[in-house]
């Protein structure tokens, strides 16, 4: 006798559940105002009420009533793959030997964290003579910084002549530690 009571007050909650929420949305779709109102319209209760032609924000019964569109998938980012290096050539400078690496656009604008490492081993198949521990930090040093600072700078140019110094020094030297960059870059 009590599972049966339980069960008609259950029954009963979920109906006046079901009415107050379909109330609800008609009013939240309608957009009446006044829904709930107690029809006084001349009673001054000290609020304003602003009005607007615009649909009422969705609420979540009203959501479950209204259609939507399905999400918009953002554009996938480019992805930048190998070759990372076109090409490289020795040239005499006013500081003598240098060497110019020129990357690819792939080179230019990846975020492949592994990129660096292959780019370059590309240097080392198209030079053997780049792999040294100071051009290699000099190469390191200008894909880290000089593809951010000056991303259209033509070659990146490393000195077989530079010391080999501390990464923090690298960097205060903008890549070229020892003495100043070959002018003209």
């Amino acid at each position: 006798m009590i599972d049966m009571r339980n069960t008609r007050r259950t029954e009963a909650v979920r109906r006046r559940v079901r009415v107050s929420v379909a109330i609800a949305a008609v009013c939240v779709v309608s957009g009446a105002a006044a829904c709930g109102d107690s029809g006084d319209d001349t009673a001054d209760t000290g609020l304003s009420v602003a009005t607007s032609s615009a649909a009422p924000a969705p609420t979540e019964s009203s959501a479950a009533l209204t259609p939507t569109e399905p999400p918009v998938e953002p554009s996938p980012a480019p992805v930048y793959k190998p070759p990372y290096i076109d090409h490289v050539q020795w040239v005499e400078t006013e500081v003598g030997p240098s060497l110019q690496i020129y990357p690819t656009v792939s080179g230019r604008n990846t975020s492949d964290p592994t990129a660096g490492d292959e780019a370059w081993s590309e240097v080392r198949k198209l030079d053997a003579s780049a792999d040294s521990p100071g051009m290699r930090a000099q190469f390191d040093c200008h894909w880290t910084f000089a593809r951010l600072v000056d991303p259209d700078k033509t070659s990146w140019n490393l000195e077989p002549r530079r010391p080999v110094v501390t990464t923090d020094e690298m960097i205060s030297a903008r890549c070229n530690p020892g003495f100043a960059e070959e002018p003209g870059n």
